[in-house]
């Protein structure tokens, strides 16, 4: 009984087995489309739904992503869990989160809030070639395929796979057999201009949709003798909607890409089938529209199911085909329980492999996991040296190894940075601020800096400053900076300038410090400065100088420093100098002073709930009539019923409570940036001799404002109050520190 149930057993695996031999081979060709692409999965769901296997698949854009995932023996099930489930909108967005920076890189962000990537060597400037570097996109295709190794070729795989991409050079398809299947996915999907290219094989390559949007030929190549071909390619659109410059540049696009589609259906012959799912007139890249997109796409097979019946198979048979793709999708999946035997790097910049393997945080001998993976590089990513961060496995004889590959920023190593700030009472005071610096980069062994800056507006600064790491890993550090700066200093009277002071001023550091922590530095120096002080009537300028030593500690992993919702920052510097100081009499009256300035900026969130903590106080032991150095209150969350700097004294005190409700995550569906709708409750004052200090002089106010962070800097509307009946209404975009 038992011989003849093996024989059984035996004879229907045979025949299915010849079944398979003798049954025409199947490929699948999908197209490009965005985020209407869940329309693939849904036609993959109902071909297995109905027993047709797959046995060659090839795609372009959104079409080599779903297919390179079937490729791998995922089912359809599986890749709408994934893809439902991936925030492809992440995948847009390549700007390092701000609590991710080095303590010195959140100052420069926060100092030059305007984001560009522009920069200057060669005699030449420069700037790169996409709009997004494509780094968040690598990072999320490879969350979907999981840590698979390096391919000789895409034939290994489940399925043999091929991804279609352009060439930008000549415009001709580049059809990409072999190696990472993330950079396969991600270079058939490289928009030209919003993405930077990528290479293959020496090419430059872009979206395979200018070339071959619906890989029928490359499918047919490898040996299909039945194509079955999904179109979700977009509709041209009517003259009434071509009335902007975006709108026509897509229509050009949905030509380009239609073209290349229309000649790949002359391809199809009538054995082929066409499933043409009615997306054309959807988005491409809002990917809310992927549930509908799925139905669609469901709908449009089925209603060519009785031709797709015609490649069905046996039950015995699709059984079959299942176990033979699930054991070969094992092989690759298996290798992921291997520890890797060496971590190496393809390091094409002037950080050190030391630093890199610090940061990175993975050692031989770990099994790596896509988590670990992920904070590894993005970890690398943000020390802000890289155009692109990216990572493979290769299976060696040895074992499994972990590759690291960076690229330098191709527009540096000299780059521009720009700032800006507008803040206006809708009175007679509005202050404009514009910063620009040029900064030369990797100028020493160990990564020197040299910035140069100048600022315009309501305040003149001129800059310069050299920045020596002392060791490979940038952990010590020397630092001299040289200044002149020209601002005015305003005295206010019910909240209106009644007098003024023009101060120049030339000022000299030079200090060492440590990076104790990545979000953390301490450094202790020497200054010194020099300047005057003038009014028109003034019979004289009040001159001043001073020397002296400073020490200053930072911390900060503030996620933004105007709306943060985690984290705290705090600062102290002191400064222990020998001033002369000006008097009202034209003399200079020299003393000792110290100086101590704190700040303290802290804050929890809870779903769409943010709780600040805001707290300052600096002190001066120096009595002269006219001190220098001095505090300021007035503007936004700094005392908000008083204008910008409306109170100037040598110490002071000022603290807050400030409550943020993102108004447009939680109920105006906002995506790209949050609408807060805030409101703060804020004490503080200024004394100019410290005999006057006086808690019961407090200053109690506060504010109520709508604010977001955008691209560049924040923004604020509100109105603000204090008790003693000043109030302001604000308006402010750009840095407010």
């Amino acid at each position: 009984m038992i011989r003849f149930l093996i024989l059984s057993v035996s004879l229907g695996f045979m025949a299915a087995v010849s079944a398979a031999d003798v049954r025409p081979k199947v490929g699948l060709a999908l197209s490009g489309g965005g985020a209407k692409g869940a329309a693939h999965v849904a036609v993959l769901k109902v071909l297995e739904q109905n027993h047709i296997p797959v046995d060659y698949i090839a795609g372009t854009s959104i079409g080599a992503y779903v297919a390179g995932m079937y490729a791998l023996g995922y089912s359809a099930s599986e890749i709408e869990t994934i893809m439902m489930g991936e925030d492809w909108d992440s995948g847009y967005y390549d700007t390092i989160p701000r609590e991710a920076l080095s303590y010195r890189n959140k100052q420069q962000r926060d100092r030059f809030n305007i984001p560009i990537n522009v920069g200057y060597s060669d005699s030449e400037v420069k700037m790169p070639s996409g709009l997004l570097r494509g780094q968040s996109m690598s990072l999320l295709l490879q969350n979907s395929t999981d840590l698979v190794h390096r391919f000789d070729s895409f034939d290994e795989l489940a399925i043999p796979y091929r991804a279609v991409a352009t060439d930008l050079e000549t415009s001709q398809p580049v059809v990409i057999s072999r190696g990472s299947l993330v950079e396969a996915m991600q270079a058939s999907a490289t928009v030209p201009g919003a993405l930077q290219p990528a290479t293959y094989d020496g090419k430059l390559v872009v979206d395979g949709g200018i070339a071959n949007n619906m890989p029928v030929d490359v499918v047919k190549a490898m040996g299909a003798d039945v194509v079955i071909a999904v179109d979700i390619g977009s509709s041209l659109v009517k003259r009434d909607q071509l009335q902007s410059t975006v709108a026509v540049l897509n229509q050009l696009s949905t030509m380009l890409t239609n073209a290349s589609t229309e000649r790949q259906k002359q391809l199809l012959t009538d054995k082929d089938i066409l499933i043409r799912p009615d997306v054309g007139e959807m988005s491409t890249t809002d990917f809310s529209v992927m549930p509908d997109a799925y139905r669609l796409g469901e709908a449009a097979a089925l209603s060519q199911l009785d031709n797709l019946r015609n490649l069905a198979v046996s039950d015995e048979a699709y059984s079959a085909y299942q176990a033979e793709k699930a054991e070969s999708g094992e092989l690759w999946h298996d290798r992921l329980k291997q520890p890797v035997v060496a971590v190496r790097f393809d390091n094409n910049s002037k950080v050190s492999d030391k630093v890199l393997r610090e940061t990175l945080g993975i050692q031989a001998g770990e099994t790596v996991t896509k988590a670990q993976l992920e904070e590894g590089i993005n970890n690398v990513y943000a020390l802000d040296k890289f155009e692109r961060v990216d990572a493979e496995f290769i299976d060696s004889e040895a074992g499994r190894v972990l590759l690291l590959k960076t690229k330098a920023k191709s527009w540096g190593p000299n780059y521009f940075q720009l700032g800006f700030s507008w803040e206006d009472n809708f009175g007679l005071d509005s202050y404009v601020a514009l910063d620009l610096a040029y900064t030369m980069t990797d100028l020493t062994e160990y990564g020197g800096e040299w910035r140069n800056e100048v600022r315009l507006g309501f305040e003149k600064l001129l800059s310069t400053e050299f920045y020596q790491p002392l060791d490979k890993d940038q952990l010590f550090f020397a630092r001299t900076e040289l200044s002149y700066e020209n601002k005015d200093w305003a005295f206010y009277s019910n909240n209106m300038r009644v007098f003024n002071l023009e101060q120049t001023n030339y000022r000299g550091d030079i200090g060492v410090g440590i990076n104790y922590i990545k979000e953390g530095a301490i450094e202790l120096g020497m200054t010194a400065e020099t300047g005057y002080l003038e009014n028109a009537i003034f019979p004289y300028d009040l001159d001043y100088s001073s020397y002296g030593a400073y020490l200053k500690f930072g911390f900060d992993n503030l996620d933004s420093i105007n709306f943060p919702t985690s984290g705290n920052r705090f600062t102290l510097d002191l400064y222990y100098r020998n001033d002369e100081s000006p008097t009202l009499t034209g003399d200079r009256l020299p003393e000792t002073s110290l100086q101590i300035e704190a700040d303290w900026r802290g804050a929890l969130s809870f779903n769409n709930h943010a709780f600040v903590g805001i707290a300052s106080i600096t002190t001066v032991d120096n009595e002269t009539e006219l001190s220098v150095h001095v505090a300021e209150l007035g503007g936004f969350l700094n005392l908000s019923g008083y204008h910008r700097k409306a109170l100037v004294g040598s110490h002071k005190v000022f603290g807050a409570f400030v409550y943020q409700y993102d108004l447009g995550r939680d109920m105006l569906g906002m995506k790209d940036y949050p609408l807060y709708l805030g409101a703060s409750f804020e004490a503080g004052n200024v004394w100019q001799q410290r005999d006057s200090v006086d808690i019961d002089d407090l200053i109690y106010g506060g504010s109520l404002y709508f604010g977001t962070d955008t691209s560049v800097g924040p923004a604020a509307l509100g109105f603000g109050w204090a008790d003693d009946g000043e109030m302001s209404v604000f308006l402010f975009l750009g840095k407010n520190w």
